[in-house]
């Protein structure tokens, strides 16, 4: 009998150890990826046809070179919607103008295991370290706006404007208004191009718009024609165009146009502070701070009379698409370039829509 128990009590004690061991092997998961430190929010990736190849949830950082200023910000959140779509989430990055902190954040983005990148670096030369920083991780990047390029050639995909095409448009605005205020002949009448010459994506816009301009206003002395070189900011367009503004008293009557909204701005706010604002036109690149002028000050409240309005929507989901091309294994175009047009007080709530808010 005791004998019969013992073999019983063995018995089960043999097929529970070989229960323990098949349910433990079976229930041992695969290590999980690590989960970004600092993540958006967003819900995990479906299984949609959209979703990357990979397995795993969809990680995308967006590392912006003036992450505080509205154009980027704005673009973020385009981005950012677009991934969210997915299933996926999205880390927002300013890198402060600093190429020191745009590394950082790919560095970031590779230790966070990102499934992609997009990317608009402060300075163009450091476009080869993010790209083999990216290849070395095995992850597919994307440049907005600005492109990542070395001796003017592209190195990875890119989305943004059609600068120069872009820069005829304003140059040709803003000639019209001069030719029709008869101001082409004027001696008071002075042209003030506001350039960013170490960036490539804005080179082409002001070389758009100065041959624009010569075309249609081929009797004005270009002696009269002057530049002013920022860095993109608001504040350093201000100072530029103080500078330019202060050199030439003789000028009274500024026609200006940029290479972005921030630095025309800046523009504004220096002929306001030199008393002459009423008699200037300024013709910004952009539309997202010209709205607001309109919005607050109304037409006849600033000297910004048109912008060149693209849609930051349109280049934060086209990242977004090129990107989702690359992960699932595709091949995209290298540039994907989005058109512009013209806005005015009069029409701008019709052309931006929800943009003109």
């Amino acid at each position: 009998m005791k004998r019969k128990v013992l073999s019983v009590v063995l018995a089960v004690t043999m097929i529970g150890a070989l229960l323990a061991g098949c349910t433990g092997e079976a229930a041992a998961p695969a290590a999980p990826a690590a989960a970004p430190a600092d993540s958006g929010s967003g819900e995990a990736a479906g299984d949609t046809a959209e979703a990357p190849a990979a397995s795993g949830d969809l990680n995308v950082y967006g590392i912006y070179k003036a992450g505080d200023q509205t154009w980027f910000i704005d673009e973020g959140a385009a981005a950012e919607a677009a991934v969210k779509e997915l299933g996926g989430t999205f880390t927002y990055v300013d890198a402060k103008m600093s190429p020191e902190e745009c590394l950082k954040a790919v560095d970031n983005a590779v230790a966070n295991k990102a499934s992609g990148i997009v990317i608009c670096v402060p300075d163009q030369t450091m476009s080869q370290a993010v790209v083999d920083k990216c290849a070395e991780a095995g992850i597919p990047v994307v440049a907005g706006d600005d492109a990542l390029e070395v001796d003017g050639t592209k190195i990875a995909p890119w989305v943004g404007i059609d600068a120069y095409v872009i820069g005829e448009a304003n140059g040709e605005w803003i000639a019209n208004y001069a030719i029709e205020n008869n101001l082409v002949d004027d001696p008071a009448t002075g042209l003030l191009i506001m350039t960013m010459d170490t960036v490539t994506s804005c080179v082409p816009r002001a070389e758009g718009e100065e041959a624009k301009w010569k075309e249609l206003c081929p009797s004005f002395d270009t002696a009269k024609i002057f530049k002013a070189d920022y860095d993109g900011t608001t504040e350093k367009g201000n100072t530029a165009a103080t500078a330019v503004i202060t050199a030439h008293p003789e000028i009274t009557k500024w026609l200006i146009t940029g290479a972005n909204e921030e630095g025309t701005i800046g523009a504004c706010r220096a002929l306001e502070s030199a008393g002459l604002d009423k008699d200037a036109c300024v013709v910004g690149l952009g539309g997202y701070m010209a709205k607001d002028e309109w919005n607050n000050k109304g037409a006849d409240g600033t000297c910004m009379k048109a912008a060149a309005y693209f849609s930051s929507d349109q280049v934060g989901r086209g990242t977004i698409d090129v990107l989702m091309q690359l992960i699932n294994g595709e091949e995209p175009t290298m540039e994907t370039a989005v058109p512009a047009k013209i806005v005015t007080p009069e029409n701008y709530k019709d052309i931006m829509g929800k943009d003109a808010e």
